[in-house]
Order: C-alpha cells, then structure tokens, then sequence
C-alpha cells in the first residue's frame, strides 16, 4: 500500500505506453486506460507486469466511464499518487473541410477528457494527502499550424486548464503541470509524416531531429515525482527547441553551415 501509484490515459502504446514503463521502473505501480481493448491488451502482455499494473478499458470522453475507472485503480491500488492524461485524437483537414461532429470528438478527448479523469481523480489524491497530475498538451496549442484546427485549438485550451487546474488544486495539495510535445517518433507519426515533412521538421528544430518517446516520458515523470514539488501551473515544451524558432531560421542555419 506504501508504493505509489498512477493512472496513464491513453496508455495502449506510444507516449503513454513509455511513461507507463518510465514509472515501473521507479518502482510504481500503473493503471493503464485506453479505449483500444486490443492494443491494451498487447500492452499488459509486452509488460508482464500483472501485480504492478491495472488494465482499464475507457473512453475518456464519458464521464461515467472515467469516474468508474479511476475509482476501480483506486480501490484495486489502496492509493491514487499521478494522473497523466495523455489520451488524444487529432483531424488533419483544412479549417473549412472540418465537421462540426469531428470538431465536438476532438474536444471531447483532447480537452474534457482530463477535466473528467482530473475531477475523478483529485478527491481521491488529497485523501491521501495530494499528488500530481500532468497534462500532455502539445506543441500545435503552442503555434498554429496547418490542418490542425481542432486539435490545436484543444491543446491551447488544454493548457489553459492545466493553470486553472493548478490554481484551484493546489490547496488540496495537488500539482498540476503539463508538457507539450514537439514532433515525436510515435508510431503515428512514422504513418502520416512523409520523408518531405520529416525534413521539414528537421530543418526547423534546432536539435535538428524528432523526440522519443522515452524523452517525453522522463519529462512527464519528473513532473509527477517529489523533485518537481514546488512546481505547479506550468507547460513545459519538450520539443527540441521548436517553439523557440523564428521565421527564416532552417535558411539562416543553412547559410551558417555553408560559412
């Protein structure tokens, strides 16, 4: 009962699937929740982790279903230390081609979705004293960017609930931070990023290549762990330096090298 635990949304494979790892291997326990049964249970087996982890198949988008499922982590845990609302879902279409039905899905993920697990989660953490939730945003709430309407404009209000989220919680001694990812090598990425947008990537960042997964993960933990106590209401962009670029950057760096 002393061991902590935490909840990972989104948690079947990619980010979520490596801060899951990230947090065993401090010896935490992990409810994993995803709404793909199957890719949940890839993860469960790859783990073979069946005492430390809790397998919890929801959409975060209904309120009833993440209320059930973070009282199960609760009950089947003793305890309830990290919520990381990782889970999401993204349109790529321009802004005039977008559905008012795909608009209402992305915000019901990308942005209810943690103010549901989050207000399922927080009375359980300050019954145990506090604990730490981390929002993932993303670098697109940061910027615009193209195609990215919808999802863009749910990691922007995102990161505007992690700072309400933050304000209202902390008396109840509970943290809340989020971490906005650049482009990372998920396994989505690989699918939709052609080689031409790959390089594209790479001649905008000045790290000059995409995260990993593992990256993300480090900076998610850190947030969630005791070394991060005094910081709360934060987002912080781990994304190689991508939205510290300005315009003629990639053409500037070209020249430099050419020197």
């Amino acid at each position: 009962m002393s061991t902590k635990v935490a909840l990972v949304t989104g948690s079947g494979r990619g980010i979520g699937l490596a801060t899951t790892r990230r947090f065993l291997a401090e010896g935490w326990r992990v409810a994993l929740l995803d709404i793909d049964g199957e890719l949940l249970g890839h993860a469960m087996a790859e783990l073979a982790r069946p005492d430390d982890t809790l397998a919890l198949h929801c959409d975060v988008a209904d309120a009833v279903g993440v209320t059930a499922a973070v009282q199960r982590a609760h009950a089947h845990f003793g305890r309830l230390d990290a919520l990381v609302n990782n889970a999401g879902t993204a349109v790529f279409k321009p802004i005039l081609d977008v559905t008012p039905e795909e608009w209402a899905r992305v915000m019901a993920v990308n942005l209810t979705g943690p103010f549901l697990a989050t207000q399922a989660a927080a009375p359980l953490m300050a019954e145990g004293g506090g604990g730490a939730v981390v929002n993932i945003t993303s670098i697109s709430g940061l910027r615009a960017s193209t195609l990215r309407v919808a999802y863009g404009t749910s990691k922007a209000a995102l990161a505007h609930l992690t700072k309400q989220q933050a304000v209202e919680l902390g008396a109840l001694g509970i943290r809340v931070n989020a971490v906005a990812p650049g482009p990372v090598d998920t396994a989505m990425a690989k699918a939709v990023h052609t080689p031409e947008i790959r390089k594209d990537y790479h001649d905008t960042i000045p790290l000059g290549r995409y995260g990993l997964e593992t990256e993300l993960a480090e900076a998610i933990f850190f947030l969630c762990s005791d070394r991060a106590s005094y910081m709360t209401g934060q987002v912080i962009a781990v994304d190689g330096g991508f939205d510290a670029t300005g315009i003629g950057l990639p053409t500037l760096r070209a020249q430099r090298r050419n020197l």
